[in-house]
């Protein structure tokens, strides 16, 4: 799926205005009146950049963003707004917002916290896309490669993992080597990052 902007403000004028301002900087933009019209639209599998009014009819622009996470949704978000305030803005960063934007705010400044956004939902996208792989590649293990792994990770020599599971150290290595392949790891040192960046591991040391 193309990554594209997705615009909420139910002032036509100001939606207008926005949409043309990104369009002419090259971006794909979609627009909205109110919330639930970018609710039927977007999904899981949608890229892109928020820019979301704070203040919007059905809901407010942090119950939007509520809604969008329990659908899994998660682009950045910047919102914008002609009535912010401190309190708002806390709790919009709080909310997880990228930025927070008063009307009338700088075209520049839009358009440099809309581009971060769209960086930061590419960077997200490709590291889930590792470490779903590294996830596939652990599931191609078996038992006791992965025992073999777990001991890697602990940081224990060859003999040390060969007592602990009563095995020969020379069956640990060839092990140890069948596990680096599956993984496709360039060493141990490659196989800890990998491994430790999944959810399954991510706090396995902990």
């Amino acid at each position: 799926m193309a990554e594209q902007i997705y615009l909420v403000d139910d002032d036509p004028d100001v939606r207008d205005a926005v949409a043309f301002l990104l369009e002419s900087d090259g971006l794909a933009v979609a627009t909205f009146a109110e919330p639930q019209a970018l609710l039927d639209r977007v999904d899981p599998g949608s890229r892109g950049c928020l820019v979301l009014d704070v203040r919007l009819p059905q809901m407010d622009g942090l119950e939007l963003l509520d809604a969008l996470r329990a659908r899994s949704v998660d682009m950045p978000v910047v919102f914008i707004s002609g009535h912010g305030d401190i309190p708002m803005a806390v709790r919009a960063v709080q909310a997880g917002a990228l930025d927070f934007l008063e009307k009338p705010f700088r075209d520049e400044v839009l358009l440099e916290k809309v581009r971060n956004g769209l960086e930061l939902d590419r960077y997200r996208r490709d590291h889930h896309a590792e470490r779903a792989e590294v996830e596939r590649r652990l599931d191609e293990l078996t038992p006791r490669e992965t025992e073999i792994m777990e001991g890697m990770l602990q940081g224990k020599l060859n003999k040390v993992i060969a007592h602990d599971l009563d095995i020969s150290a020379r069956t640990v290595e060839v092990h140890r080597a069948n596990v680096l392949e599956k993984l496709h790891a360039r060493n141990s040192s490659d196989m800890v990052r990998m491994v430790l960046s999944t959810d399954r591991y991510r706090d396995w040391l902990l």
